[in-house]
């Protein structure tokens, strides 16, 4: 197993930014990929971003590109999630995930197969 450890979340004004890190450890060799979702209160889990292990290719959903950005420091096995221009919107948990299955995306939930334990993002207007 590869535990990921989620940190970073809290509460901003609309306009402002976060980072969300999720550390990887253990066999981290055997990843494809790692992603951000989040999910509303009373709404499904929702793909945020998404980065190939090698880093190579990154993957966006329409409502944050151009105000997050998702990145990974290969030394420290960590994947990161900086959020700009927050907006009301976006609250929500946000979870980390990891895939070590090879797919041709990694959009739906189901492409993952490890999870960190969430972290709440709360955005004030």
């Amino acid at each position: 197993q590869v535990p990921l450890v989620e940190s970073g979340g809290g509460l901003v004004q609309a306009g402002g930014s976060l980072r969300l890190s999720c550390a990887a450890s253990g066999r981290t060799y055997i990843l494809y990929a790692m992603g951000w979702f989040r999910q509303a209160p009373g709404k499904e889990r929702e793909f945020v971003a998404a980065l190939s292990w090698s880093g190579t290719l990154t993957y966006l959903v329409d409502s944050v590109r151009g105000r997050f950005t998702i990145s990974r420091d290969n030394a420290k096995n960590t994947v990161y999630l900086q959020m700009n221009n927050l907006k009301p919107e976006d609250t929500a948990v946000y979870y980390c995930a990891a895939s070590s299955v090879g797919y041709a995306d990694y959009f739906p939930p189901n492409r993952y197969n490890l999870w960190g334990q969430g972290t709440q993002v709360t955005v004030s207007s």
